[in-house]
C-alpha cells in the first residue's frame, strides 16, 4: 500500500511540473505573453505615429508641410531649391543585377 501511494504521489508531482499545465508550461506561456506584450507596445506606438500623421493631413487642420512631403513622395517630385546628388551606378557583378 505505501508503494502504491508513493507511485500516485510521484505521478501527480511529475505532471505538476512537466504536464500540459505544469510549472514548465507556465514559464513558457509567461515568456510568450511577454513577447506578445512587446509586440503590442511596438504596434501601439506605430499606430499612434500613423494617427498623428493622418491628423496632420485632415482637411480641418491641414499642415502644408505634411501635404507637400506626401505629394513629393507619391509623385516623385522635388523642389527647385532641393539639392539632388546623383550617385554613380554600381558595377554589375558577373551574371547578376546591380547590388544595393
Amino acid at each position: 500500500m505505501p508503494a502504491l501511494c508513493a507511485c500516485v504521489v510521484a505521478y501527480f508531482a511529475y505532471y505538476a511540473i512537466h504536464g500540459d499545465r505544469g510549472l514548465v508550461a507556465m514559464k513558457q506561456i509567461q515568456g510568450e505573453i511577454a513577447q506578445a506584450e512587446e509586440v503590442l507596445t511596438q504596434l501601439r506606438t506605430e499606430r499612434e505615429e500613423m494617427e498623428r500623421r493622418a491628423q496632420l493631413l485632415r482637411s480641418d487642420g491641414l499642415d502644408p508641410d505634411m501635404l507637400e512631403e506626401r505629394a513629393r513622395l507619391m509623385l516623385n517630385f522635388s523642389n527647385p531649391r532641393d539639392v539632388i546628388v546623383k550617385l554613380p551606378k554600381l558595377v554589375e557583378p558577373e551574371g547578376g543585377a546591380a547590388q544595393k
